[in-house]
């Protein structure tokens, strides 16, 4: 099957006939991984579960606090102490 490539907004999308997401069972709001080669591109159903931000809370004990990073300018940054 050859599809082409569109113009859409900013950027480029190619439309994905209902057949080639059924074969590779994949639909709509799934997440996918790109991969991009010489020549081909490839995209792949990821196995990562979507995680709640209470789960992702669920293993915080405590209250954070950042810690200070002493930095030395590099080009024309400034500085100051709060």
């Amino acid at each position: 099957m050859e599809a082409s490539i569109q113009k859409w907004g900013n950027s480029n999308a190619i439309r994905l006939p209902k057949p080639i997401l059924k074969t590779a069972d994949i639909g709509e709001q799934d997440i996918v991984q790109i991969i991009a080669l010489p020549n081909e591109i490839i995209i792949r159903k990821t196995t990562k579960k979507h995680i709640t931000l209470k789960e992702r809370l669920k293993g915080f004990k405590g209250v954070y606090e950042a810690e200070k990073i002493e930095m030395t300018p590099v080009g024309d940054e400034v500085f100051w102490d709060e």
